[in-house]
């Protein structure tokens, strides 16, 4: 099982790269945000989960081991493949979604191509209780209702022409400037108006 490589970046695709370790490339699909900050020529680390088939061996990889390990969680679900699980988390991360998941929601899953609400259901209803000790960073103390407002706004940026990775850190610094001037900003348009300054 090959469960990390360290390598440079020789190509970026539209969702995959290739990494030079010691003169054998290897293509790992990634989520669009950790390809959104990647650039050819550059030394990488990358968690990656290896999917053995009967005609195929895809490597699946990630930033951080934390991010390859919810991986792992999410294909043990039934009808959860691993490019279904990749989808998912290129929309959410896995800090949001596993809240999300822990207090019942399926709003951040409906959202992806291809997961009705029975799968959606499915994986919180398989997921809640192995989630009860997830660590949480970024969405720490919010209600899912804001976080789904969060991640509409983040559709809405995409929809402007920023990428995945430019319109959640705007969002974050918008709810981060929130917070110090004891504002609540819970609406989707308000959101999206204020990442816009920022970045612009």
């Amino acid at each position: 099982m090959i469960s990390i490589l360290r390598g440079q970046i020789l190509e970026i695709a539209d969702r995959s790269i290739v990494i030079d370790v010691n003169g054998v490339g290897y293509k790992v699909s990634l989520t669009e945000d950790a390809l959104h900050s990647l650039k050819t020529g550059v030394g990488i680390t990358i968690w990656t989960h290896l999917a053995v088939r009967e005609n195929s061996q895809d490597l699946y990889g990630f930033t951080s081991k934390k991010e390859r390990d919810f991986f792992e969680l999410l294909i043990t679900v039934s009808g959860i493949g691993p490019k279904t699980a990749l989808n998912i988390l290129s929309l959410v991360s896995s800090e949001t979604l596993a809240r999300a998941i822990c207090e019942g929601s399926t709003s951040h899953l409906v959202k992806v191509s291809g997961i009705g609400r029975k799968t959606a259901e499915k994986i919180v209803l398989e997921l809640k209780d192995k989630l009860s000790s997830y660590a949480y960073t970024e969405t720490d103390g919010r209600s899912t209702s804001d976080m789904s407002s969060d991640s509409d706004a983040i559709e809405a940026l995409k929809a402007l022409g920023y990428s995945a990775d430019e319109s959640r850190e705007a969002i974050k610094k918008v709810m981060v400037n929130a917070n110090k001037d004891n504002k609540k900003i819970s609406d989707t348009g308000a959101k999206v108006k204020a990442a816009l300054k920022v970045l612009n």
